[in-house]
């Protein structure tokens, strides 16, 4: 064990652990299809695998915090996913759920008072604190503690409480400060701010939104980006932890990679304590003098000296000591005897296991494997079992039964945002050499989850155009990344004989959608790619960065199932800056390589009217943008948006040279469902089609073609049916070097097609999942095949419009189309089927893998 600079590395790997083999390159001897493998584990779409340790417990949607009860019997575990939000109560003997409570919304908050009476919970945009009397396992609800006006923004997260429990302190994380509790008076309710640039900005009226006509939507351009106050230098506080001895809270703040410390008495702030990016969960010691602060947007955790304020050292919680970002670390329990750290790492499911006996000198042990993104660790007081909440389950399971149509009310409805039942790990854990026995075990089989392809592998197909590392050459000299909205391989390409895809399932045959099809014949059909995201929320994130953050991935589900009165604002696309991943996104790599580039609707946001120019938020992207090529806008056809580009493809001919990276943005396939006097989603599709067609044609036609290839992906799938998962969906490539004919049934990613690029361009991986992921290889040939693309015409009628008596016309009406998936994308899916394939004929089932269950039977919809 070594350490450099304050900073612990793991710079080996415990008993029979190896590192991934690096990258094969020969076709594989059998598709690999995400779900069940052999020897136990679930492979996911995104080439990552579970091997979960421990008893697994069924839970509901995205738990993201435990309270484990003082007496050790009892873990509550708080649930704030895109379905209904609740408390369970497991029985840890048990390994049973024992008591559901239900609550009307939550964000992360969640203490039981010292002697195990109560337990609090934050209420999220209620601006409350749950109150509950507990015992026996069994939760009575008393009268809530009123934060504010329900209307002011504040939104409660991480929560503290005294140990005679008198007071209670709750960050709020929206209204920029921290709620001091006096529990025993009605009134007894104060806010700190926990940083002076909040001052006089944490309070925002937030207005509900009504129910507007579509055009009206359409003409203002409503947007987060426009309409939201939050400062750009707003703190973000998260979690709470108060040493009772010292009269000291100490507050995480999210957004400004560092602690506020606040003097509990005069309720003044003391100082700033400097962490890494986007510290969120804290454990301090009992004796109150040291910090231990996770660090989600890196892979560390401080360890900060309370008697200094200086860092002790950082706790390096990802596999190896060079891991790029991408571990999110984002929960940290000690042991009772505080010897040992635990460290849950979400994005790459394992528990990092540090021993921190000695401060300054602390060890790493080695790795826990857990359930899919796990969002909370806590050991019993016992010492003798590790609590971990697992957000996404980790469990793969078909759906033959398919979702009610209609309706995500029903507990067997299977959209995408719901579709991801938690669980609780309960894990024993041995003593002394026993425990480092059983540790080396987890170890080796932690490393064995990791993507079996490294992301430079020491062999490459012969004379394949994609070099093995960055900086090598290429004959490629430009990118065309094109992005799109929302839709799975069975929808589009689900009738093409040559693939694995379901007809019953395709929703825009090639009648509809002909130069999709045409382009997966001319060049690769790629039917096993896979969307690293679930909604376009992380899906943009996923797309531009291989990431997406803490802040981004607990947002989402709140925007998507509980934000329609703006509490919850779009988090993502450049609206936030807390949003941004610590290594920034493709752009960011592209400047950094002195690589040209230039985005064409991709993080920008519309103005008030169509003929206003865009703008962006994104530092990186000042000046490399087209002003007036439309963002997401559904009354904007991607006709329009190709002949713009074009447009930009001549003068770049003229000139004699083009950014060697664009990034271009064709959202209509996004639809807008039944919408009356909309187009039919089969016409938006075929806008969508031929747009597409157009862009390819020009770019074949122009003198770069024979150095260019073009990318083509979906943001994410959505709830779109597929037979084989929920994330697969469709993908292009396209370029002289692209194999002609064939079909590539190699496992791909969002990540892979992002390294691919990398790898033409000489820019430097972003993440651990783009450095991991599968280059697209076998997609590609030695020998350039200069043939242009033609375009071929609509066959559609581009002019087909929705009539007042389309099946779900009435709901449509009410559903906001101004930005991507701000409506009840379920319900807009079944619109979209049922337009197609008849009234009367209800959407069938999807066939999901690596991650799906049914929902508990018993719960009902809020």
């Amino acid at each position: 064990m070594k350490h450099f600079h304050g900073i612990v590395i793991l710079v080996s790997i415990l008993a029979g652990a190896s590192l991934p083999a690096p990258a094969q390159t020969a076709a594989p001897a059998k598709v690999e299809l995400p779900g069940p493998r052999p020897d136990g584990s679930v492979l996911l779409p995104n080439q990552w695998s579970l091997r979960p340790a421990g008893r697994q417990v069924t839970l509901a949607d995205f738990p993201v915090n435990i309270a484990v009860h003082p007496d050790g019997r009892y873990a509550a575990v708080l649930h704030t996913g895109y379905g209904p939000h609740e408390i369970e109560v497991v029985d840890l003997q048990t390994a049973a759920v024992v008591a559901r409570q239900r609550i009307h919304e939550g964000f992360y908050g969640l203490e039981f008072s010292h002697d195990g009476k109560r337990l609090y919970a934050g209420g999220s945009s209620d601006e409350t604190i749950h109150v509950f009397d507990f015992a026996d396992g069994k939760l009575t609800e008393k009268e809530p503690v009123h934060l504010r006006d329900s209307q002011v923004r504040g939104i409660p997260c991480g929560l503290a409480v005294s140990s005679d429990g008198k007071w209670l302190y709750a960050a709020n994380v929206w209204g920029q400060s921290v709620s001091k509790v006096n529990l025993a008076e009605s009134n007894g309710v104060m806010d700190i701010l926990p940083s002076p640039e909040a001052a006089g900005k944490a309070e925002q009226k937030i207005q509900p939104a009504g129910a507007q006509d579509l055009d009206t939507l359409a003409a203002n351009k409503r947007s987060d980006a426009l309409l939201d106050t939050t400062p750009p230098d707003a703190p973000f506080p998260y979690a709470c932890r108060l040493d009772e001895r010292r009269q000291i809270l100490y507050v995480s703040l999210w957004a400004r990679s560092c602690v506020a410390v606040i003097d509990a008495k005069s309720n003044r702030v003391l100082a700033h304590w400097a962490t890494q990016e986007h510290p969120n969960e804290m454990a301090l010691t009992k004796s109150g003098r040291f910090l231990f602060v996770a660090n989600a947007d890196r892979n560390t955790v401080t360890v900060l000296d309370t008697a200094t304020g200086k860092t002790v050292e950082t706790l390096f919680a990802s596999f190896t000591p060079t891991a790029l970002p991408g571990s999110t670390p984002n929960s940290v329990a000690l042991s009772p005897d505080e010897k040992t750290l635990y460290v849950a790492n979400a994005n790459n499911n394992n528990i990092a296991v540090f021993d921190v006996s000695v401060a300054g000198k602390s060890r790493s042990l080695g790795f826990i494997p857990v359930g899919w993104y796990p969002t909370s660790v806590r050991v019993t007081p016992d010492g003798r079992h590790l609590l971990v909440a697992n957000g996404k389950g980790l469990i793969s399971m078909a759906n033959p039964k398919g979702p009610v149509p209609g309706t995500r009310r029903n507990p067997d409805t299977q959209y995408i945002g719901g579709l991801f039942p938690g669980s609780l790990s309960i894990i024993d854990l041995a003593d002394g050499a026993d425990f480092q026995k059983q540790l080396s075990a987890w170890t080796t089989a932690a490393y064995l989850c990791t993507p079996r392809e490294g992301a430079a592998p020491t062999v490459t197909p012969a004379d394949n155009p994609i070099p093995s590392a960055a900086g090598q050459a290429s004959p490629i000299k430009y990118c065309i990344y094109i992005i799109k909205e929302n839709r799975t391989y069975d929808q589009v390409l689900g009738d093409m004989p040559e693939g694995n895809g379901d007809a019953a399932l395709c929703l825009f045959p090639e009648k509809v959608t002909p130069n999709h099809h045409k382009l997966a014949r001319d060049f690769v059909l790629l039917d096993n790619f896979y969307v690293d995201a679930e909604v376009s929320a992380n899906g943009h994130e996923w797309s531009m960065g291989a990431y997406a953050s803490d802040f981004v991935e607990k947002g989402w589900r709140m925007n998507y199932g509980h934000g329609r009165s703006k509490k919850f604002p779009y988090p993502a696309e450049g609206v936030f800056d807390v949003a941004s991943p610590a290594e920034g996104y493709i752009w960011d790599r592209a400047k950094a390589a002195g690589v040209s580039y230039r985005s064409y609707g991709e993080f920008v946001h519309n103005g008030p009217t169509t003929n206003d120019p865009v703008f962006t938020k994104t530092a990186s992207l000042k000046d490399h943008f087209d002003p007036m090529y439309l963002s997401f806008d559904l009354g904007y056809p991607d006709v329009e948006r190709a002949t713009r580009f074009m447009a930009d493809l001549k003068e770049f001919e003229a000139a004699g040279d083009m950014p060697r990276l664009q990034i271009v943005r064709l959202p209509n396939d996004h639809t807008a469902g039944a919408a009356y006097g909309k187009p039919t989603p089969s016409a938006y599709l075929a806008d969508n089609d031929l747009g597409l067609g157009m862009v390819v044609e020009a770019v074949s036609h122009s003198k770069f073609w024979a150095q260019t290839a073009i990318f083509v992906l979906e943001d994410d799938a959505q709830d779109g049916p597929d037979h084989v998962d929920a994330h697969r969906s469709i993908a292009f490539v396209a370029s002289p070097y692209a194999k002609r004919g064939v079909v590539d049934s190699t496992m791909y990613s969002t990540s892979s097609m992002l390294r691919t690029m990398e790898l033409i361009l000489g820019l430097q991986p972003m993440s651990q999942f783009d450095a991991s992921a599968m280059p697209m290889y076998n997609a590609f040939q030695a020998t350039p095949d200069l043939r242009p693309y033609d375009v071929l015409d609509a066959r559609a009628d581009l002019n087909e419009r929705n009539t007042a008596l389309a099946w779900g016309s009435a709901e449509a009406r009410k559903m906001d189309f101004s930005k991507e998936d701000a409506t009840d994308e379920h319900l807009l899916n079944e619109m979209v089927w049922r337009s197609v394939k008849g009234a009367n004929n209800p959407m069938p089932a999807p066939t999901r893998a690596a991650f799906v269950m049914a929902q508990p039977k018993n719960l009902d919809d809020d």
